[in-house]
């Protein structure tokens, strides 16, 4: 009632603004959630935080209407609310009454002794909770694949969720051989719910620290998206794309002397102890149980044998994507040659300049391709650290690659230099694009700590620099490839795969529509059985062939 009455007197004053609809997201019956929702926000149009009174922080609040005054910031507010509405809101009352992966059920529909190349497989999952009690809603977040370890081979399953506890799980076969199917629940649907919510409360995550050097003086001083602090502070705004990162402002030292930052996870947690219990208990995954051999052969009538179009700019991969088969990538939606791009790497990248923005997990690109490319040298840059900028040239074949990571948020313990540091929106910006010009993108680990409208807002800014880009160079080659999955038992709250997956679905709604090839690394991972957030070598090359299908 609390949440309806309030959204009531915003519409009072700010008739025309949807924005109140973000209120609903948290939790509002802890204060201090309450006031950390409005905290994240309040940054955002620059407001002050008023005390904690009621009264000041009633009047405090409503300078959150001034981010959503401009109709590119009102984007980013539907947005949000469009994801907030497709996550379960479940109350979590008691450990016993979550999602037991030991307890629920899963069963073959339709089962047949003999299977072949080009059917599909469907499974059922019931839910239940560590009572026995059978679940009646859904929102859990489950991860299915099926793979034939002695191949090489494997893809992921498409989960359909009919919200009462029920899933459908729906695998193409594509290979000969017995195969396995691995269902795993990695969070209860009351587990989703908390993370969600603590995501969005503010930015106490991560900790940044900048370096300021002054003459002989260093200076380090806290940064971030928002410092509560009544100590001077350097504004670093971006006023063309509306981003802006703070730092605590050294005395007698100026904004412009921050050469370096770092960052690590603060000794915080938004999660009450109740709260943290489910993912303890949830941290090992639970698979399902039985039913995990198959014969799969080929089928009689040749339907697995349809001819596909060459990979272009443009398509929109399905969910799966592929398949693994003796760790070679075969895409479901274009003919991905399993062996030409990358005996034919030379030829391709003859000419090319290869702008690789984004994490570490773009990083091995530029690590592998010495492996294939045998006279691409590193020119030595001067710099230090694995985030360092990376550039390898091919004097004799004129080859160009440089990686460099893109702008904030970037975690690491370690500091990295910020001076020739930038956002990927600024960076494409700065580039002519051009036939022999290929751009390769790529954000989310390092945004899953963070409230998802900074990941949005990115995004975003993305979309309409490569909009700009194309404008004035049709012909350039720009790849966006996403995020992929990571360690299970890696701090959840912070970096858990959930909210890797909202924003891989992000990845993939906001850049649709544009003449851009895509990189499914989210299905690549999940179909290979890979937990590290750097994949193997065998993902990293099947990426670069999926690049090499698109630009050759």
């Amino acid at each position: 009632l609390l949440k309806v009455v309030w959204c009531v007197c915003v519409l009072f004053f700010f008739p025309h603004s949807s924005a109140c609809l973000l209120f609903l997201v948290a939790d509002w019956h802890e204060v201090r959630r309450i006031v950390g929702f409005f905290q994240m926000h309040l940054v955002v149009c620059g407001g002050l935080l008023g005390a904690l009174s009621f009264f000041r922080w009633f009047i405090g609040s409503l300078q959150l209407f001034c981010y959503v005054a401009k109709e590119y910031d009102l984007e980013v507010v539907e947005i949000f609310h469009t994801v907030n509405q497709s996550i379960s809101n479940v109350p979590f009352t008691s450990l016993n009454e979550t999602t037991s992966g030991k307890n629920s059920r899963a069963i073959i529909l339709d089962y047949k002794e003999k299977y072949f190349i080009g059917d599909y497989l469907t499974v059922r999952v019931d839910t239940f909770d560590y009572m026995g009690k059978e679940k009646t809603y859904g929102g859990d977040f489950l991860r299915a694949r099926i793979f034939s370890q002695y191949l090489g081979a494997g893809a992921s399953g498409r989960i359909e969720d009919f919200n009462n506890g029920s899933y459908n799980i729906y695998f193409a076969l594509s290979w000969e051989g017995n195969v396995k199917i691995s269902i795993s629940l990695y969070h209860p649907s009351e587990g989703v719910s908390v993370l969600w919510k603590t995501r969005n409360i503010g930015y106490d995550n991560i900790i940044f620290t900048g370096k300021f050097i002054n003459n002989s003086r260093e200076i380090h001083r806290e940064c971030g998206f928002y410092l509560v602090s009544k100590e001077n502070r350097c504004e670093y705004f971006d006023p063309r794309h509306g981003e802006v990162f703070y730092c605590i402002k050294p005395p007698d030292v100026p904004c412009e002397a921050l050469i370096s930052m770092m960052s690590d996870a603060k000794p915080h947690s938004y999660l009450s102890d109740m709260e943290k219990t489910i993912f303890t208990r949830f941290i090992a995954v639970d698979s399902f149980p039985n039913f995990v051999f198959i014969s799969s052969f080929p089928h009689v009538s040749g339907n697995s044998t349809e001819v596909m179009t060459k990979c272009r700019f443009g398509m929109l991969p399905p969910f799966p994507s592929g398949y693994f088969l003796q760790n070679i990538w075969h895409a479901f939606f274009c003919n991905l040659s399993s062996y030409e791009p990358l005996s034919q790497i030379d030829k391709c990248l003859t000419g090319k300049m290869i702008y690789l923005m984004g994490d570490s997990t773009l990083r091995q690109w530029i690590e592998y391709f010495p492996s294939r490319l045998k006279n691409l040298k590193y020119f030595d840059l001067h710099e230090s650290g694995w985030h360092k900028r990376y550039l390898a040239i091919d004097m004799n074949r004129n080859i160009f690659i440089q990686w460099k990571k893109h702008g904030h948020p970037f975690v690491t313990r370690s500091f990295y230099n910020v001076k020739d540091y930038t956002t990927i929106t600024n960076e494409i910006d700065q580039l002519s694009g051009g036939p022999h010009t290929v751009i390769v993108i790529t954000v989310g680990q390092h945004f899953r700590p963070f409230p998802l409208i900074v990941f949005i807002k990115r995004l975003l800014n993305v979309r309409k620099a490569i909009e700009r880009l194309f404008l004035r160079s049709p012909d350039t080659n720009v790849i966006i490839k996403s995020e992929n999955t990571r360690e299970i038992n890696t701090d959840v709250e912070r970096f858990s795969d959930f909210h890797g997956y909202i924003q891989y679905m992000l990845v993939k709604d906001i850049f649709k529509g544009l003449n851009v090839g895509v990189i499914d690394a989210w299905d690549m991972t999940i179909a290979s059985g890979s937990y590290n957030v750097h994949p193997s070598n065998i993902v990293i090359e099947n990426e670069i062939n999926m690049l090499l299908a698109y630009i050759c």
